[in-house]
């Protein structure tokens, strides 16, 4: 099994690397090494190394910086994706493409299904959902992973801040109104690696925590961990506020729960983050 990896130095990227099978082969590519957005480098590399899977973990992530750098997210998210998805069909490679909870927006009031009408926010969701048209509409046996709220001892996220913040500050507000999954990036990459032993049908499938929570409960978790494992000597007070107390460049949705039950129907089992949280505490 030969996998081509974009996004090689990404959280994503690099616990696919630590989890990838002996005996396969793997080319690992970062941005300074292939460049996503330019299709003729791609056509190029990906003819000469020849993978059987190519898995797109690359991507521009920046949220809130997307508002006002539209163009730069487009060419990652959309037409990257694009290039990499024309590659697979012409070499008769299989596709994984990797998204996000933000294609939606947030006014669900029971978990997100994979068929489940889009509207993105903001220039970030909106970028990551025509990748998903794109590559869809150039390979459709495709398979796109939409998954949310990704962490881990790599890169920069949502725990490393918060463990930051805690070392430094006697008191921190926590958005208490917004729901979504917790995911940690290493279980995505074993989930992905899973879609690949397994052959699973092409299409759309979402990969996430198993528990919804708010961005203050997922605080709380990652501190009250953090005293127990002894990396901090106690958790700073957290102050639930609201969305509109902390204004940001880019809306996000309110409501981005993901429902994971059509992959766990491939024997995947959602991503164990109250857990992993303490395997990734231990790792810093």
């Amino acid at each position: 099994m030969k996998v081509l990896l974009t996004g090689s130095n990404g959280q994503l990227g690099k616990c696919f690397q630590d989890r990838f099978p002996k005996g396969w082969q793997i080319n690992a590519v970062s941005s300074a090494e292939l460049d996503i957005t330019d299709k003729d480098s791609v056509l190029s590399v990906t003819a000469e190394y020849k993978p059987d899977v190519i898995v797109n973990a690359a991507a521009y992530t920046a949220v809130d910086k997307a508002e006002n750098e539209a163009e730069l997210a487009t060419l990652v998210n959309t037409i990257g994706p694009a290039n990499l998805a024309s590659a697979a069909k012409a070499l008769g490679a299989r596709f994984i493409h990797v998204s996000t909870d933000y294609v939606f927006d947030g006014t669900a009031t029971s978990p997100y299904l994979e068929n489940d009408i889009t509207n993105p926010l903001g220039v970030y969701g909106k970028s990551k959902l025509d990748g998903e048209l794109a590559v869809a509409e150039m390979l459709p046996q495709s398979i796109i992973v939409r998954t949310a709220w990704v962490f881990s001892e790599y890169g920069n996220n949502f725990l490393k801040t918060m463990l930051r913040l805690g070392s430094d500050r006697p008191s921190l507000g926590i958005v208490a109104d917004q729901y979504g999954c917790p995911t940690y990036a290493g279980d995505i990459a074993s989930a992905l690696i899973t879609l690949i032993e397994k052959n699973v049908m092409g299409g759309i499938y979402h990969y996430c925590g198993d528990k919804s929570v708010t961005w203050y409960q997922f605080a709380d978790e990652i501190f009250r961990q953090a005293v127990l494992l002894k990396k901090l000597p106690q958790a700073p007070l957290l102050k639930a506020i609201t969305t509109e107390e902390y204004p940001t460049p880019a809306a996000r949705p309110a409501y981005s729960t993901l429902s994971t039950e059509k992959i766990q129907q491939s024997g995947i089992q959602p991503s164990d983050w109250q857990k992993a949280i303490s395997h990734v505490i231990q790792k810093l």
